[in-house]
């Protein structure tokens, strides 16, 4: 049966008081992870930047004066090392428009980055001007949907410390968005360091156009197709250093090298995963005229791990290859780096731990580090028995009743087939893998509405069957596949087939960087009681099902997301993006600058349907699609009334969608205006509350 099992029906909730207009702040972030020094990083104390207020001067930390090692660090082109903004003045920044004010300016800047900043538009890339360090705050600062620009003659700079991530639009080889993380046309003297760049639409790192003295170190590429690219011309003058990166589940361009006269790639670590999506084609190449060494790098399960086109030279020392397969070359004469700079090799076989815990973003050390740790209480979960607990619900349970402050259980990489439940006396829990993907920390489970409890006592129901269900206040998941995976081929004998992965039912949900798997109804968001205010956000984050499959009374914000739909159990393409079951006093369910797409037929699915639960007619479902991709798979009528309800009697509207699935204003099909519009954004939804990860 498609229509979801009913919760209690809701009433209305009186009104509320005179609207305020929104707020147009960036979200902000501060992550209370163990924060230590890893690798060659030697931050010291920040000094109190996170309690500046935005954009204001401060006393330069002593990290401000860090320099840049291998090519960035010789002397050419008029420039002598690269030292970013050290002579300038630090400021700490908050918003898209600090930042890009400082990070444009003429003068030299030490830029802090102390929350999450979103790029409006998608794909915005900031034209950085010279002598400029940008740097995040401990591991806040994150640039989300989109990056930096270098042009040409822009040198002396350094972007170090930052989270650079998702801008990718749905499409894994896409050619119509060149949305990148970090691209120089021209540029020299750039340090990019213990960044974490991923899931972007085009490449983490481009190095274009005579670009040259940079060194690309101790960073985390992650998630990605054309990852880190560089030449694109047919001077061969890029001189450049790459060393302590994990390339991790990156397709092809590990990096790509064309008509680099010098380029020293040396302890990096190349790792496909096995039994993922994502497969490599190819590690590092050499093309053109390149001249490359490749050193005490580590490549585990990569295909093709070293090319080279005949016309290039490679020459390999001290690599290690672990289940590789296909081309691995070498040949041709190239230099010698140690003409150019000093530098030490790790010893091969360390390669993959010591990136795997040194790469990214770092925290401070000191007593900085120390205060900032106690702000949270964090357990840790590994199903190897290394962590505390050995299940992600003994940790739940291990959470003090009424905690009145965050604690943080930290799920590591693996699969933990369990039933999680948060309950309401337990507020202000994060759980957040610490794997280097959302893929690597799995919690699953396969109840359906219809599965028989053990007790004999009756069947789950929809909201029992939730693989995790929430039902506490400022609860916040980071970093996490989430999946029901009951198999409804094989159990057509029961009635109930809804089988929901995640179940929320509390206020101020703050969901990100998740993969939320299911068929039928797999993110039910709901509130606490018929009256009870129920608030969710969610960010970057893939959502997957068929039919009613985000449904739920909430007021949810579906943000920056990619929604995928699925055939159904029989191989039909048919379904329902939301069911939403909206107070009419409410605001119900908001897909806001996101894509729905899937490997279904055109025509086939409803972005949704008018959910009365409970035959209760004072509600007034709504779901609002704006600034979203919709694929063919969209139906021309996108709309369908539920249960013997018009939706045209409830509220149900689009705004400024793309892509093949989305159509001009009709009476089926109705379109905001801008009027309309300027009331149906994030922050009506959200109130006076500002998602904040912590």
């Amino acid at each position: 049966m498609d229509t979801p099992t009913p919760h209690a029906s809701p009433t209305e909730h009186p009104r509320r008081g005179p609207r305020h207009r929104r707020r147009r702040t960036a979200l902000t972030v501060g992550l209370p992870l163990a924060l230590t020094a890893a690798g060659a990083l030697a931050y010291t104390p920040l000094l109190g930047d996170e309690a500046q207020p935005t954009a204001s001067a401060a006393t330069a930390p002593a990290w401000a004066t860090a320099t840049a090692d291998g090519f960035a660090s010789v002397d050419s082109l008029g420039q002598n090392g690269t030292y970013g903004g050290r002579d300038g003045q630090t400021v700490t920044v908050r918003t898209l428009a600090d930042l890009e004010k400082y990070a444009t300016a003429a003068e030299p800047y030490v830029i802090v980055v102390a929350a999450t900043i979103d790029m409006n538009p998608v794909g915005k890339e900031i034209k950085v001007a010279s002598d400029k360090t940008i740097v995040g705050s401990g591991t806040s600062g994150h640039i989300v949907g989109g990056g930096f620009f270098l042009g040409t003659g822009v040198h002396n700079v350094i972007i170090r410390n930052l989270t650079i991530r998702d801008s990718y639009q749905g499409i894994w080889n896409d050619k119509d968005h060149d949305f990148d993380a970090i691209q120089m046309d021209g540029a020299h003297h750039v340090w990019i360091d213990h960044n974490d760049l991923r899931h972007m639409a085009d490449g983490l790192i481009d190095v274009r156009k005579d670009s040259t003295n940079v060194t690309v170190s101790w960073n985390r590429l992650s998630d990605n197709n054309k990852t880190f690219g560089i030449g694109w011309t047919e001077n061969v003058v890029t001189d450049i250093t790459i060393h302590h990166n994990w390339f991790r589940e990156t397709e092809q361009r590990n990096p790509s090298t064309d008509n680099a006269a010098h380029a020293h790639l040396y302890n990096n670590f190349l790792e496909d995963v096995a039994g993922t999506t994502i497969k490599s084609s190819y590690g590092n190449y050499s093309r053109g005229a390149t001249k490359m060494v490749l050193e005490n790098s580590y490549f585990q399960g990569f295909t093709n791990p070293v090319i080279r086109d005949s016309t290039a030279a490679i020459v390999q020392r001290g690599n290690t290859f672990s289940g590789t397969s296909g081309r691995n070359e070498s040949g041709g004469t190239a230099f010698d780096p140690k003409a150019y700079y000093a530098y030490t090799l790790d010893k091969t076989a360390d390669v993959p731990s010591l990136l795997k815990s040194g790469t990214g973003p770092r925290g401070s050390i000191g007593t900085t580090a120390t205060t900032l740790a106690t702000a949270a209480t964090t357990l840790t979960v590994a199903k190897d028995g290394s962590g505390q607990y050995s299940t992600v619900q003994a940790a739940v349970n291990a959470v003090p009743a009424n905690n009145p402050s965050r604690v943080v259980i930290a799920v590591k990489p693996g699969t933990y087939r369990e039933l999680v439940k948060v309950p309401s006396n337990k507020p202000h829990v994060t759980i957040q893998g610490t794997g280097g993907s959302r893929k690597d920390t799995v919690i699953v489970y396969n109840n359906a509405s219809g599965t028989p409890k053990p007790d004999g006592s009756g069947t789950y129901g929809t909201s029992g069957s939730a693989t995790v269900a929430v039902e506490a206040d400022d609860f916040q998941a980071r970093n996490l596949t989430i999946t029901n995976d009951f198999d409804e081929a094989a159990n057509q004998s029961l009635s109930g087939h809804q089988a929901v992965a995640l179940r929320t039912a509390a206020d101020k949900v703050y969901l990100d960087s998740l993969i939320v798997n299911g068929d039928q109804d797999t993110l039910l968001l709901d509130t606490a009681g018929a009256a009870k205010l129920g608030r969710v956000y969610v960010r970057n984050s893939y959502i997957t099902g068929n039919v009613d499959f985000i449904f739920g009374r909430a007021t949810a914000v579906i943000d920056q997301s990619v929604i995928t739909l699925k055939k159904r159990w029989n191989g039909t393409s048919a379904g329902y993006v939301t069911a939403p079951s909206t107070a009419a006093a409410r605001k119900g369910i908001l897909i806001n600058r996101s894509a729905i797409n899937g490997d279904v037929t055109a025509g086939s699915f409803y972005l949704g349907r008018n959910w009365h639960a409970g035959g209760d007619a004072s509600l007034r479902p709504q779901t609002t699609v704006r600034d979203t991709t919709l694929s063919a798979a969209i139906k021309s009528t996108p709309w369908i009334d539920m249960g013997g309800f018009s939706w045209k009697n409830d509220r149900f509207a689009e705004y400024r969608n793309s892509g093949a699935g989305a159509g001009s204003a009709s009476a089926d099909r109705p379109q905001l205006t801008d009027a309309q519009a300027a009331d149906q954004e994030t922050a009506d939804w959200l109130g006076d509350w500002t998602p904040t990860a912590s």
